[in-house]
Formats: C-alpha cells, structure tokens, sequence
C-alpha cells in the first residue's frame, strides 16, 4: 500500500491506494481539486466534499441518460458495439472507484 497526498480545495487529504495507482489516484484528485475550486469556498471539509460528490455523481447522471439504451445479451442486436460496452465499463469502474475515494477520504487512510 502506498499513501497519496491530494490537495483538494486548498486542504490536504492523505489516502492510502495499491502500488501502481498513486498517478491515477492524483490525477482523480486533480479532478476534485478543479470542481472545488470551481464551487468556491465551503465552510467544511464533509460540505466541501458533499458539494463535489454531488457534482461529479450529476455528469455521471448526464452521461448515463447520454449511452444508448442497455441491449438484452440474449438477444445481439447489429446496433451494439464493442466500443459502447467498453464505454459503459469505463464508466461503471470509475464510479467505483471514486465511490472508494471518496470513502477514504471522508474515513481518513486506515479505511482506504
């Protein structure tokens, strides 16, 4: 395990991550980072991240209505495509993992 300093909103985070995902953890950091910036001032950490989370799970809202409707897999259908699948994937792995983020950050690094 390696732990991670993210500078979110002008206060700094430690999170603890596995070898290898301290970049993709920073650049995710990076990402809350521009949305608090973007929201301004909050009179707390646990608003401050609220404000965040509710930002970033309203993209994620607009994406999903943005995908194309889920296929039956019984039924293959022309209209599907690899790269649609693999998108939907994407996604779904990234809410997961700022699902995790968020619950080191709002528990401290020994709950990573």
């Amino acid at each position: 395990m390696s732990n991670v300093s993210l500078p979110i909103g002008g206060r700094s985070f430690v999170v603890s991550c596995a070898e290898g995902e301290e970049s993709h953890i920073e650049m995710l950091g990076r990402m809350l980072d521009d949305r608090a910036r973007k929201m301004g001032g909050a009179p707390n950490e646990a608003r401050m991240l609220l404000v965040v989370a509710l930002m970033l799970a309203d993209e994620l809202h607009e994406l999903h209505k943005q995908a194309p409707p889920p296929t039956d897999p019984a039924k293959p259908s022309a209209a599907a495509s690899p790269v649609d699948e693999r998108t939907v994937a994407r996604i779904n792995l990234l809410a997961e993992r700022l699902e995790k983020l968020g619950l080191a950050l709002e528990h401290g690094p020994a709950k990573a």
